[in-house]
């Protein structure tokens, strides 16, 4: 049986990390219990961030809220804070998974996992999400599109862990879209996602756009080019057609056993088709 270690402060956790610095960090562990079942290999042992205070929560800054990395996903649902200005995020978590996950997984776990189907993902990205990482020496922050390098990959260093995601509240009213296509309505790996944030004017034209997809290459992929051509209009049937265009050709995904790289390619595009539909907004543009 490989040890647990058990830390209730980040001194503790740091001194934990002198001991076994191979040691494999988690929190709901619902990713790495999945591991572990399959035979993980090559750890020495774990070390379990759940009580950690200074990892825990969320807090009102002011013009942002600071979520603590262990904040697990049902929290998040019923935050109040997350829910009146994070609702792109909201919306996401919402469709996350089951009760049992939400209730166990946790927005850093989200991040460090660095899956392109992570759910919380594009809707971090749209709302321009820096990453707090702390090690004994030192804290610092990135952009949520600097820490993400690659499937499975992030910019966390030896010693390091991830302590927070800070999202700034977006200014005036935007509107806050998700939305993921899988083979089930629940408990399903998305085969594309989307999250919107449009600052759309009293007059109907598009102010601002910002877009993001999941699961359509080997990260999170924006496309400035599709979110310059809605800039400006108005949120009409076209105008997302000429932007689906763009998105299509822009968009890497895969092959594999969920779907066709085709079909995720299609699928990017109408989701964004699907604003027309979803949007009061837009429904109103196209009567």
């Amino acid at each position: 049986m490989k040890p647990v270690l058990l830390p209730r402060s980040l001194e503790e956790l740091w001194l934990c990390l002198e001991d076994a610095p191979s040691a494999l960090l988690y929190a709901g562990g619902t990713d790495v219990l999945v591991k572990v079942r399959k035979g993980l290999e090559g750890v020495p042992g774990y070390i379990c961030l759940e009580r950690i205070d200074e990892l825990c929560g969320v807090v009102d800054l002011g013009e942002s809220i600071r979520i603590g990395a262990t904040a697990t996903h049902a929290q998040l649902l019923d935050n109040p804070l997350v829910g009146e200005h994070l609702g792109v995020l909201h919306q996401a978590i919402h469709d996350l998974g089951s009760p049992l996950i939400r209730a166990m997984g946790t927005i850093g776990g989200n991040l460090v996992t660095a899956s392109p189907a992570g759910d919380t993902l594009p809707p971090l990205f749209v709302l321009q999400a820096e990453v707090e990482l702390a090690s004994r020496q030192a804290t610092r922050t990135m952009p949520i599109r600097d820490f993400l390098r690659g499937p499975g990959l992030t910019a966390l260093q030896q010693g390091e862990i991830v302590k927070a995601v800070c999202v700034r509240k977006p200014r005036g009213r935007p509107i806050h879209h998700f939305e993921k296509v899988g083979h089930r309505n629940a408990l399903a790996c998305s085969l594309a996602s989307i999250a919107a944030l449009l600052w759309i004017s009293d007059a109907g034209i598009v102010e601002q756009a910002a877009l993001a997809w999941g699961s359509v290459g080997p990260g999170i992929v924006v496309v400035p080019e599709a979110e310059r051509i809605l800039v400006g209009r108005s949120l009409t049937r076209d105008a997302l057609k000429e932007a689906a265009v763009t998105v299509r050709a822009t968009v890497a995904p895969i092959d594999d056993v969920r779907a066709s790289a085709d079909y995720r390619r299609m699928v990017a595009g109408n989701l964004l088709l699907r604003l027309s539909e979803r949007l009061p907004t837009a429904s109103c543009q196209l009567q």
